[in-house]
């Protein structure tokens, strides 16, 4: 049987860069489960689903345009670390929660670190929520 529309599928993925960094990974979690065609996922990573079999492996690329979309100045925004816990020590690339004043959470990936130990984001869409 292959992966169809209105399907519910289970599937553990490994989420890189340009690079190949990994960037996150359900190897060592529980696969992510959604129904093919209820957007609930990336439209390029639900395009690369489509077809599979039970069991099968596949490397799919996403284009900007099936994915988070174009990075966005505007979204990108500073934090300082004394708007953190004590314990706040993200790596580049990794993607965190944050919340809104209003209690929203937002998630968001660190884009670089500073000299002075200010933390800079982007706004994104995480691929597991």
């Amino acid at each position: 049987m292959q992966a169809e529309k209105g399907n519910k599928v289970k599937v553990h993925y490994t989420l890189k860069n340009n690079d190949g960094d990994v960037i996150e990974s359900s190897k060592n979690e529980v696969p992510i489960e959604f129904v093919i065609g209820d957007n609930n996922v990336i439209p390029g990573f639900e395009k690369g689903i489509l077809g599979m079999k039970v069991d099968e492996t596949k490397t799919v690329t996403v284009p900007v345009e099936d994915g988070y979309g174009p990075r966005d100045e505007k979204k990108t925004f500073e934090f300082g670390k004394e708007n953190a816990p004590g314990n706040f020590e993200p790596q580049v690339g990794q993607m965190v929660q944050l919340h809104r004043p209003d209690g929203q959470a937002v998630t968001v990936t660190v884009m670089s670190k500073t000299w002075f130990e200010n933390r800079k984001f982007t706004r994104t869409n995480k691929l597991m929520e």
